[in-house]
């Protein structure tokens, strides 16, 4: 439990100071400013009294109870200090200080004592390398940012630079404010998913904004984000997508960035809301913290001009976001309170008919909502400026509107977002607007954003399923053959399965592919192969070579007894040129597969979110075209039908110039069944299939190799 760190009632300064440059003096002054409700207590052997506190020797001295410890000392105190603080009882520290694993082997040798010394004494630690925490609700401010704006919004951020723009967006542009910042720094010890469990049942947090370099735990993170998006929105930017961008999150917080592949799409099915421009970030934070989500991904344009109505549609459209035709009734009571030269059809622009009266916004505002072919309302254009462009009396028509539309969110449960020019001007509509937390933008771009992350929200919502839960059951769908397949190839010391057991193991869980058969010397294998209905295979069989092509250890197409025998020869004689001391089994013998589409499904275990599996085009072409998806395991079948649908080759399954198309089914089936085999065998740490042969009816796992755990 996180209460007694970010809910403290008392807090130890430890580094207090009266140098006012020094943490130890801003952090006194900040919670003395901005009225800390409990007790504060500076440490410093050195000092007798700081701003009107007494100070103490050291945190055992300390009479009263102390539930947290702002430690603003250098990283080489630490871990003495917090044995220190755990003899104390403290819950938590704060530990502002860099030098730890984002510098190397020593620094995380040295967070590593830290770590220890916390375990020891049960000290919980936001940090080390942070820029500290705030709590509003109670005005423990420990990072000496002033005036803090208070709402409902929780932040968590990897980078106080950040915290700090975000913060100062929120004071000059925003309404909205901050229950929490936490400055998550290397997560040493309290995870992001504590965090987010935290902020989840706090109930005066609606919704949290997440800035993240890495995180140690990702998987349970997800967990913990699939939960609670359910109840409120998680808004999340996430750095690190390039490899200079992922070099420099290792440097600052210690935390590698992962595959951004695999991270948004793990992201955005735990319902997480993902972010990837900086100016968004805070924009949609407080629209999804004010606004109802959009419950079937259909948004109407109120504009009052032609230009900013195409914009936006254009906009939203990118997005993905529909826009429906409005009904004809709809229709009809529009026409009735606009000129004739309006646009009826969505968008819908006024053509002038809000000129003499902008009240008439509302009016139409009612009417669109009403359509129940509508689920939210954009308003683009000049709203809000009548009174500054026009004149100063049609500002009163204005007002009127705002107060109507900050009523029809409450009575439609549909959101509303404005777009308006006067943004930046003082206009009492756009105050009223923000009064009744109806996000006001001068910006057409980030309007469109909020929109559509209240779509994607409100369709997450709608379509979530129970089963995304990122766990697994490990080892519960074993069978006892593939148990011993593994166990065999562990127990001779191997960490790959030969081809013909891999593909063994894949077929005992359903998946088709043809095993074939070792010959010890070339009669058998023409023994083998002649039975077959049609060419043959020849591959070499040796724990010692992985990559047979490598040691010319694969014949294809192989008709005749002589052809069969020949090969059986030449991959003998190519394997022991290439590696002497090879442990050769024999050469597997296999039929050779008719032509298909060529797919590649794959499983690795990423550093962040554990077991994730990857789909594409199989061959060179996935070398080509690079046109894959990665998904984070287990998958349910509406995953394996989305993780088809994410890959701009999914037209070819559908069949093009008169191809009637693949076998989806039996592909998705295939998915499923690597998915089943990742759970039923934690051994596993790797998994290639490729090439697939995928058919019109049917397909075929050509080639298949297993790496286990070490």
């Amino acid at each position: 439990m996180l209460d007694k760190v970010l809910d403290a009632k008392s807090v130890a300064i430890i580094g207090a100071s009266k140098n006012s440059t020094k943490r130890g003096f801003q952090a006194i002054k900040t919670l003395k400013k901005d009225g800390f409700e409990g007790e504060i207590y500076p440490v410093n052997p050195k000092e007798d009294m700081i701003l009107g506190l007494p100070c103490y020797k050291d945190i055992t001295d300390i009479k009263g109870p102390v539930d947290l410890a702002l430690i603003t000392t250098p990283a080489r105190t630490i871990p003495g200090i917090l044995r220190q603080c755990g003899k104390k009882n403290v819950a938590g520290a704060v530990i502002i200080a860099g030098g730890f694993r984002e510098l190397g082997d020593k620094g995380k040798e040295l967070e590593q004592q830290v770590v220890d010394a916390a375990r020891e004494t049960g000290v919980r630690l936001i940090g080390p390398n942070t820029s500290g925490m705030i709590n509003r609700k109670n005005n423990l401010n420990l990072v000496g940012i002033e005036d803090v704006p208070k709402g409902n919004i929780a932040l968590m951020c990897q980078s106080g630079n950040m915290a700090l723009t975000l913060i100062t967006e929120a004071s000059i542009r925003g309404h909205e404010g901050f229950t929490y910042y936490v400055g998550v720094g290397n997560e040493s010890d309290i995870k992001f998913h504590e965090y987010l469990e935290f902020f989840r049942n706090d109930p005066a947090t609606r919704s949290i904004l997440i800035y993240v370099e890495g995180m140690s735990e990702g998987r349970k993170f997800l967990q913990e984000a699939h939960k609670t998006s359910r109840e409120k929105p998680i808004i999340l930017l996430k750095s690190g997508r390039s490899a200079t961008g992922k070099k420099s999150a290792g440097s600052h917080t210690g935390s590698l960035a992962g595959m951004s592949e695999v991270a948004k799409l793990a992201y955005e099915r735990a319902g997480i809301v993902v972010i990837e421009n900086s100016d968004e970030l805070f924009p949609v934070a407080e629209t999804l913290s004010s606004q109802p989500p959009v419950k079937n991904n259909r948004i109407a344009i109120l504009a009052d001009g032609g230009g900013h109505a195409t914009i936006a549609a254009d906009l939203l459209s990118d997005h993905g976001v529909e826009l429906p035709e409005l009904s004809e009734k709809t229709k009809a009571k529009l026409r009735k309170i606009l000129p004739e030269a309006a646009s009826v059809t969505n968008p819908v622009d006024v053509a002038g008919g809000t000129d003499a009266d902008p009240s008439l916004f509302a009016d139409c505002a009612k009417i669109i909502l009403k359509d129940p072919g509508v689920g939210g309302l954009l308003v683009v254009g000049l709203f809000g400026g009548y009174g500054i462009r026009f004149e100063k009396s049609l500002a009163i028509g204005e007002e009127a509107a705002a107060h109507r539309f900050g009523k029809m969110v409450g009575k439609r449960h549909k959101p509303i977002v404005v777009h308006s020019l006067y943004n930046s001007y003082d206009s009492h509509a756009l105050d009223l607007l923000r009064h009744y937390d109806i996000p006001v933008h001068d910006s057409l771009d980030i309007s469109c954003k909020c929109v559509a992350s209240l779509c994607k929200y409100g369709s997450y919502l709608k379509t979530h399923q129970t089963k995304n839960r990122f766990e697994f059951n490990w080892g519960a769908k074993a069978v006892p053959d593939g148990r011993t397949i593994i166990e065999n190839a562990l127990n001779e010391g191997r960490h790959v399965l030969l081809e013909h057991e891999a593909k063994q193991l894949i077929q005992l869980h359903g998946a088709p592919t043809a095993v074939g058969q070792i010959a010890a010397d070339k009669d058998e294998a023409w023994e083998i192969a002649k039975s077959f209905n049609g060419d043959a295979v020849l591959k070499i069989v040796s724990p010692d070579i992985l990559h047979k092509s490598d040691a010319n250890g694969v014949k294809l197409g192989l008709e005749s007894e002589k052809q069969v025998k020949t090969a059986f020869d030449q991959i003998m004689e190519s394997a022991a040129a290439y590696n002497p001391n090879a442990d050769i089994r024999g050469v597997l013998v296999s039929p050779m597969a008719k032509k298909g589409l060529e797919i590649i499904i794959g499983t690795k275990i990423d550093e962040q979110f554990g077991p994730v599996i990857m789909y594409g085009l199989g061959g060179i072409m996935v070398e080509i075209m690079k046109d894959v998806t990665f998904w984070v395991l287990p998958v349910s079948p509406v995953s394996c039908k989305r993780m088809l649908e994410d890959t701009r080759s999914s037209i070819i399954l559908d069949g093009v110039r008169g191809h009637q198309g693949y076998d989806k089914k039996s592909l998705r089936k295939l998915i499923s069944i690597c998915s089943e085999l990742i759970e039923a065998y934690p051994e596993i740490q790797e998994m290639d299939l490729n090439p697939v042969l995928l058919y019109e009816d049917g397909l075929d796992v050509v080639d298949a190799r297993i790496i286990l755990d070490k």
